[in-house]
């Protein structure tokens, strides 16, 4: 059982930790920050299982993480405020070739960021955008003028 509630501990915090740090974040991962998800993974795990390295206590806290995710998702499915909650929503950061400064503050994103993205998507210039909408996963998705 001690698994069990060290495993659902853990999970929650992980949840809490993804939502406060914001999708951009989490769609842009640089070397440092892929290390250090590897880092803060050994972390949990050691904090999880402490010395329990059998295969039993390896699918208890499999199988409860796959339970709580599972449960997560439904319940974020069925009750749309709860769903908004955990995944959020998708925000407009740029309407009718403007950025909406207040938007981008909010998530921390620097206009050069946008641009970058836009020209990712051979999109050369703010006046070419009807909407830029930052979607929950972190990318940007754009709909271009005249589309």
């Amino acid at each position: 059982m001690d698994l069990v509630i060290r495993a659902a501990v853990m999970y929650f915090f992980v949840l809490l930790i993804t939502r406060v740090v914001g999708r951009r974040e989490l769609s842009s991962l640089e070397p440092f920050d892929f290390v250090l998800l590897v880092v803060i993974g050994d972390l949990i795990q050691q904090g999880v299982t402490q010395s329990d390295y059998s295969v039993t206590g390896l699918m208890i806290v499999v199988a409860t993480i796959a339970v709580l995710q599972t449960g997560v998702s439904r319940l974020g499915f069925k009750h749309k405020k709860i769903g908004l909650v955990l995944e959020g929503e998708p925000i407009v950061i740029v309407q009718d070739g403007s950025p909406l400064q207040k938007n981008l503050d909010r998530e921390n994103l620097a206009l050069t960021e946008v641009l970058e993205s836009a020209r990712d998507q051979n999109i050369g210039t703010l006046a070419d955008i009807e909407w830029a909408i930052l979607e929950t996963s972190g990318k940007i998705t754009f709909i271009k003028k005249g589309s």
